[in-house]
């Protein structure tokens, strides 16, 4: 490992250590609050899925098939005007998505490093350039503001990172790549039901990528994710990529990838997309009871703007205590999570390949140490809600 990544690599160690002590902590102690509770999400809906997985093993539908296509139909409805192509999991669908889109190796593709390392990963791997920009200060979403800057003639696409279920401001960026020329590919995968101006998020962009990670607002019983596209020729192309560029059991068009999401996921996922909806809402409702609990203490919260419709994935607030918050919650059986302490642009892995060592991004680099995530799932009850902000509120510092 060279120096300068050894170094760096020593400076967030010990962060990932006591990150990793604390989640194993909350883990042991048989949570009464978990950080997502689906033991309760599944216990409530245990007959549909259990009739979902029977399907599958009296076909022997266990790749792609039926399931899989009812998904993908069901969550295209739900979207509107769009299609949907199941795949293997989110990374998968981001890569997809850009190889499907026409991402050139070589080419520069602008993200924010807010994010988990999947979205850089996903534009590593198609052979093309990850360019970090900052993120605005209010829903720490890519600061559109910087994407001109950052703008050179080997840029090819926008990768916008719907960070916690909230949408980057796709208007704007939408207007920026329609000026230059560029591709722009959705980060959804935090973001399912999020919505910009009245467009669902995943259908504004040329193509999109939704995880269902099990963690996920819609999420499976293992790794699954999804390309979301308006686009036709991108949709066929997804398609012909994620099934080895085949067009019959035999005969491949093109040279693809093994990237089919399995019958099972498939069917698990469908059976639980109707109550997508629902548990949106309630993410809503708790998003706003925290909102207003710790606003009222002078927090600093994400701000989702007029127009805007998050998914709340993740429930984030800034606090100058971190560590201590989280063990003195856990203390008290309430999971908690940092989404995500160190920044891809000073991740190990990528600062050697590119050159991002001298990169200096402070929005991001300060709001790293400080963002706690809280409990949030459509099953937590107010009174689970209430507890936390008790617990939060007695030792947290602004």
């Amino acid at each position: 490992m060279p120096e300068i990544q050894l170094g760096k690599f020593v400076k967030f160690s010990a962060e990932i250590t006591y990150q990793l002590q604390q989640q194993r902590k909350i883990m042991n102690m048989g949570n009464s609050i978990p950080f997502i509770n689906l033991d309760r999400q599944h216990a409530e809906i245990h007959s549909e899925i259990s009739a979902a997985i029977d399907r599958v093993i009296s076909k022997n539908a266990y790749i792609l098939g039926d399931e899989v296509s009812a998904l993908e139909e069901g969550f295209a409805a739900m979207l509107g005007d769009c299609e949907v192509i199941g795949c293997t999991n989110g990374t998968i669908g981001l890569e997809l998505a850009l190889r499907a889109a026409g991402v050139r190796a070589g080419s520069e593709v602008i993200t924010s490093s807010h994010s988990f390392i999947a979205t850089a990963e996903a534009i590593v791997n198609v052979g093309a350039v990850p360019v970090f920009v900052d993120v605005e200060p209010g829903r720490y979403t890519i600061d559109v503001n910087a994407i001109e800057q950052a703008i050179t003639d080997k840029t090819q696409a926008i990768v916008p990172v719907h960070i916690y279920g909230t949408t980057a401001d796709m208007t704007q960026i939408m207007e920026i790549a329609g000026k230059h020329g560029l591709l722009v590919i959705e980060d959804a995968a935090q973001a399912h039901l999020a919505s910009c101006d009245g467009a669902m998020a995943g259908t504004i962009g040329d193509a999109a990528s939704f995880s269902f990670f099990p963690g996920k607002n819609l999420g499976a019983m293992g790794d699954a994710g999804a390309v979301v596209t308006r686009t036709k020729s991108i949709a066929e192309r997804a398609r012909l990529l994620r099934n080895h560029g085949r067009t019959d059991k035999y005969l491949h068009k093109v040279l693809g990838y093994n990237y089919r999401m399995d019958g099972l996921q498939g069917a698990i996922l469908a059976a639980k997309l109707p109550h997508l909806p629902t548990w949106t809402e309630r993410r809503r409702q708790v998003a706003a009871r925290y909102d207003e609990a710790l606003a009222a203490e002078g927090f600093k919260l994400i701000e989702v703007p007029e127009g805007m419709k998050s998914a709340y994935h993740l429930y984030v607030v800034q606090v100058s205590n971190r560590e201590h918050v989280m063990a003195s919650l856990a203390e008290k059986g309430i999971a908690s999570g940092v989404h995500y302490p160190v920044p891809q642009h000073q991740q190990p892995a990528l600062e050697g390949l590119y050159g991002v060592s001298e990169l200096s991004l402070p929005v991001t680099e300060k709001l790293c140490p400080r963002i706690i995530s809280l409990p949030i799932c459509g099953a937590i009850t107010d009174a689970e809600v209430d507890q936390v902000i008790q617990a939060f509120v007695e030792v947290a510092q602004r």
